[in-house]
């Protein structure tokens, strides 16, 4: 292996004196493979295992905390007893390789799909209309009552519960990319007049029922992260200034890690007080050091993996990567870097071991990618 890439493989220990074998982590992407139920299907596990077997720590897709939630077809759950025997085969089957497993905790909010949802009833912090996944018209969406809200709350206490009794080493609270606890926090999607709309009230009721559940019931090295959004294009949206607040926020909690969610790792604020400067260098300094920082976005070859850790975060999360080269690391570990297969290709015969909905998904052009001569 060559030198400069040795620091990738450095083991790294997290706050809670969990230690990855590498800085490599599998972000948690969005797929559409459980069953309808939300339970885990076996194609899901194929397909998964490959992708985290190198990681030192593997993230689940988005799971919903209650099906009202449910943002995706074949959005697995992580809200019912009859979840837990699927859940407890997905966690072994991230561990296999000395991964640690980690299950994203995740609801729609006003993302839920109509058609997914309980009598198509969608509700998020404020009555709105939006786009959700895979759509090209909006839904409606109604207030969420107060008792609806700490329903809510509940719920992803009781699914941090059912991580644990699956054996997973830990849970990430999925607060971004436009669901529900992100809404919370945006002022175009909040605009409640009562005590919930203060833009962090919602999110650190979240981190304190995640945590009480923790610290009642699980191991003492479980693992806790947050995912968040550091802006976003809405009018008035998440601003950097606001996301500084949450950070602040979040580094005086006892968790594990905070995630950044880019499309690119090396991308600039776009407006306001810190306007051309870089989101990955403002989160690293306000974190001073408190805890891990996930960097993701735009991670396709080795000289990208090594880009991204030198900005300074000490985890690297690779997306679409993995799933266009399942042998990412692998290669870059055994010396054959060059031989990574850094876009997609739809020529390919072995449609890089996708499943037929994800390989689809890629060839009719729904996620980006990378062109051949990157």
């Amino acid at each position: 292996m060559d030198q400069k890439f040795e620091p990738l493989f450095k083991s790294l220990t997290l706050p809670n004196g969990q230690t990855l074998k590498n800085r490599f982590v599998l972000a948690p992407m969005t797929h559409t493979l459980s069953h309808e139920d939300g339970t885990i299907s076996d194609i899901e596990l194929s397909y998964i295992k490959t992708r985290a077997e190198d990681v030192g720590l593997a993230i689940t897709a988005a799971s919903y905390t209650n099906v009202e939630g449910k943002a995706f077809p074949g959005e697995p759950s992580v809200s019912k007893e009859a979840d837990l025997e699927g859940l407890k085969t997905l966690a072994q089957t991230l561990q296999t390789n000395g991964t640690k497993a980690v299950l994203q905790i995740h609801h729609g909010g006003a993302k839920a799909l109509p058609e997914l949802v309980p009598n198509g009833d969608v509700k998020g912090p404020s009555e709105v209309s939006t786009i959700g996944f895979g759509k090209s018209e909006p839904h409606d969406v109604r207030e969420m009552t107060v008792e609806e809200i700490q329903q809510a709350i509940k719920d992803f206490g009781y699914a941090t519960h059912l991580a644990i009794e699956a054996g997973f080493d830990g849970i990430e609270i999925h607060g971004a990319n436009h669901y529900l606890i992100h809404q919370f926090v945006s002022p175009y999607y909040n605009r409640r007049s009562d005590e919930w709309g203060e833009p962090l009230r919602f999110p650190m009721a979240i981190v304190d029922e995640v945590l009480r559940i923790v610290k009642a019931e699980a191991p003492e090295d479980f693992i806790v992260g947050y995912r968040f959004s550091p802006e976003e294009a809405e009018d008035p949206g998440i601003t950097m200034e606001l996301t500084k607040r949450l950070v602040d926020e979040l580094i005086e909690k006892p968790l594990d890690y905070l995630h950044v969610s880019l499309m690119d790792i090396h991308s600039e604020t776009r407006e306001g007080e810190y306007k051309g400067q870089k989101r990955i260098d403002l989160l690293l300094k306000w974190i001073d050091y408190r805890m891990p920082l996930i960097g993701v976005g735009s991670i396709f070859t080795a000289q990208d993996a090594v880009d991204a850790l030198d900005t300074g975060v000490p985890l690297v999360c690779l997306g679409r990567e993995l799933l266009f080269d399942p042998q990412f690391i692998h290669k870059i570990e055994t010396g054959h870097p060059d031989d990574i297969i850094s876009y997609f290709d739809k020529t390919r015969e072995d449609k890089h071991d996708l499943p037929d909905a994800i390989w689809d998904a890629f060839a009719e052009g729904m996620y980006p990618s990378p062109k051949p001569n990157k």
